[in-house]
């Protein structure tokens, strides 16, 4: 593929300094700054939520979060009034016969943050080997792969699918597609289905993994539904580029770009992973860039988005409770990702300080709680 066309960049540049200087941005800035917690004299935080990143005048603005000060805000505090599932209810929708390690470590990180239930959706093979994990999580053995559905049954299984987890999603504060998913044709079918019905119910949706591989060629399962977020390493951005905006990406006007595919799938929140987690919903660009661990081993994503999903349901329920108008309110998605990021990056860099080269995804989720509580103590 060549390059971009020229003219989608000025168009952003032009709207990025509009933006900047808009009332609207005004307001949002106002109110992220606001969720910094008040300090002991009883005035604010002296740190912004944002601070603005030094970059190339033609990248535009990047914020860096106040992490920190978003965590604390967003978290509830522990109520011994609350029943079972107040503190967030999240289902993983994936797990295979070949990948059940991924939506394992997703569904018992999003417990780790706080969550009181996490569900495991997932095929019938990888069902009892999730189990065996941990009695923590409930798991429903109930999607199908390709191997183990005649041609003649399909449309019947799926329909059947489908109507065994409606019975469910409208519960659940969050649900995250795609750890362990694999790319079988008919289990793709139906999570499509599980979509479509999630955001019908207005029930937010992580969206990892495979769960990208399946939207980047179906982009109408999450176009212009802003309780999506997306959460792609390099390798998935570069696919998502390439197929939304069909050029490749440049690193010399990322934040524009980010914004323009956000923009172009219209208004989800896209998580772009690496050195510095990137987050846009299509109107500002943030970052958090706190140093999480040289260690690079496999699963960190999967703990991520279920942290995500915790703290982007944690985040939505703190800003209707504080009943902030809509067009002026901060976006929830974006909270969650800030603070899923920190969380993520605090325990990786915990977890190798004490076991260095050996650091495994397991190591990390331990350090999950104590992260938390080193930002936000339980006894607050």
């Amino acid at each position: 593929m060549g390059a971009c066309p020229h003219a989608w960049q000025h168009q952003l540049q032009h709207r990025g300094r509009m933006w900047a200087a808009s009332p609207a941005f005004r307001r949002q800035l106002f109110l992220l700054r606001s969720l910094a917690p008040t300090c002991a004299d009883g005035g604010r935080a002296s740190s912004s939520s944002l601070r603005p990143h030094a970059m190339s005048a033609a990248a535009g603005p990047v914020y860096e979060a106040d992490a920190e000060a978003v965590v604390r805000r967003i978290t509830p505090p522990l109520d011994r009034a609350r029943h079972k599932g107040q503190a967030g209810k999240i289902a993983i929708i994936g797990g295979c016969r070949e990948y059940t390690g991924a939506p394992y470590f997703a569904a018992i990180s999003a417990l780790k943050v706080g969550a009181d239930l996490s569900h495991v959706f997932c095929t019938k093979d990888a069902a009892t080997v999730i189990k065996s994990y941990s009695p923590e999580l409930i798991v429903h053995p109930i999607l199908e792969e390709s191997y183990s559905v005649r041609d003649d049954e399909r449309e019947s299984v799926s329909s059947s699918i489908l109507t065994e987890v409606i019975k469910w999603v409208e519960r659940f504060d969050c649900i995250v597609v795609g750890p362990g998913l694999g790319r079988d044709s008919f289990l793709m079918d139906c999570v499509s289905n599980i979509m479509r019905h999630a955001r019908q119910a207005n029930i937010p949706i992580v969206v990892d993994g495979d769960g990208l591989f399946l939207i980047t060629n179906n982009i109408g399962l999450v176009e212009d539904n802003s309780l999506a977020i997306l959460t792609p390493n390099v390798y998935e951005y570069k696919r998502l580029v390439q197929k939304i905006l069909n050029c490749e990406v440049n690193e010399e006007n990322a934040s524009e770009q980010l914004t323009a595919l956000c923009q172009k799938i219209g208004g989800v929140t896209i998580m772009k992973k690496g050195k510095a987690d990137v987050i846009s919903d299509g109107k500002k660009v943030t970052q958090v860039s706190t140093f999480g661990s040289p260690r690079r081993c496999g699963g960190q994503g999967d703990i991520l988005s279920g942290s995500v999903a915790v703290f982007s349901s944690w985040a939505r329920h703190f800003l209707l409770s504080n009943e902030q108008p809509k067009e002026t309110s901060v976006n929830p998605m974006v909270l969650g990702c800030i603070a899923g990021s920190l969380l993520l990056r605090k325990a990786a860099a915990l977890a190798f300080e004490k076991n260095k080269r050996s650091t495994v995804t397991t190591d990390i989720i331990e350090f999950l709680g104590q992260s938390l509580e080193d930002i936000c103590p339980a006894g607050r």
